[in-house]
């Protein structure tokens, strides 16, 4: 990060009136603007830039006053800011944020981002407009029967918000703020009460309002979106809105035919089976898959019959086996 030296920018001393200041500009946004100096855009477009974002801190009293108390420590203060965000980067993507800074930049240098973007309610000619904070995501880790209930959880999460100490300004007592580092941001952990709705899907967004980052310049926070993340289960498998589970069925049951206690997300079923049911076929319980989210009702179960065979057979077991064998054999080695 390389410091900044507004004053010398505007070529103006450090004990300079707000109407100096404001005349310096001026002058000075005149002669650079871009459509002064069609000749020479890109150049004039940066001087322009670097001239705009000078008056914007010593434009507004709160912003000069925090510049002043940076002083000759800037450096050292910069640092200790570097790594709080680094600090907050590492925590969001430890939660899944996609980022805690606001969505896009000042247009500005990163001096400035780190000190100045979010200070200040002032609206000047440098930032036209207040900018709505950035939205963040966060996954919510929910169990398959909370994803089939839905209803409230309470979580509890790390997000940014405005320093406690300093409330949001980045200066203390005429000095850079030692909670926020000058950055006026800090992590602060917040309860929610997350309505989910019945039947949320992976990867299906809930959004809180206003709990996403910080606006800049009086704007609105962003929002925070809490996107849905289903845990497998041990049982089911989950597609869509239908669910499918494997239930170990006797061999006898698949050839008598039987019935077979099946597992659901309301408890359990008795489902028939017919007499010579194939091993690992399939078989529907409708209406008994997840909630859907939009349209009302439910999906469908799939159970799949697996066949389990008989353990430690005894010889009388064993004998009706091989007879069973040799009658099915001879059966099929008679002319039809």
């Amino acid at each position: 990060m390389k410091y900044r030296d507004y004053y010398e920018v505007l070529g103006v001393p450090k004990s300079a009136s707000e109407k100096d200041i404001k005349s310096a500009y001026r002058k000075l946004a005149r002669k650079w603007h871009p459509d002064q100096n069609p000749s020479d855009a890109k150049n004039a477009e940066e001087k322009f830039k670097e001239i705009t974002e000078a008056y914007e801190v010593l434009g507004d009293s709160e912003k000069r006053k925090k510049y002043d108390a940076l002083g000759a420590d800037w450096q050292r203060v910069s640092q200790q800011a570097d790594a709080q965000r680094q600090y907050r980067t590492q925590r969001g993507h430890e939660n899944g944020f996609d980022g805690f800074e606001p969505d896009g930049t000042s247009g500005f240098s990163d001096f400035f981002d780190a000190f100045f973007s979010g200070v200040g309610r002032r609206q000047t000619s440098a930032t036209h407009v207040a900018r709505r904070g950035g939205d963040l995501e966060t996954p919510l880790d929910l169990t398959l029967a909370e994803a089939y209930e839905g209803g409230t959880k309470s979580i509890s999460l790390q997000i940014e918000g405005a320093c406690s100490r300093c409330g949001g300004n980045g200066v203390l007592n005429n000095a850079i703020c030692p909670a926020c580092h000058g950055t006026g941001r800090e992590i602060v952990t917040k309860r929610f009460d997350v309505t989910i709705p019945k039947g949320v899907r992976e990867g299906q967004r809930i959004r809180l309002a206003g709990q996403g980052s910080k606006g800049a310049g009086g704007g609105p926070n962003g929002d925070l979106y809490l996107v849905a993340r289903v845990k497998d289960d041990d049982r089911f498998e989950r597609d869509g809105d239908d669910l499918h589970i494997d239930v170990p069925t006797s061999m006898y049951d698949l050839i008598l035919g039987g019935e077979v206690r099946v597992p659901t997300m309301t408890g359990e079923v008795t489902m028939t089976i017919k007499p010579g049911t194939q091993n690992n076929q399939r078989l529907r319980l409708t209406g008994k898959g997840m909630p859907k989210v939009k349209g009302g009702g439910h999906g469908d179960e799939y159970v799949r019959l697996v066949g389990t065979l008989p353990a430690n057979l005894s010889e009388r077991e064993l004998k009706l086996f091989k007879e069973l064998a040799k009658l099915r054999q001879d059966s099929a080695a008679k002319p039809t």
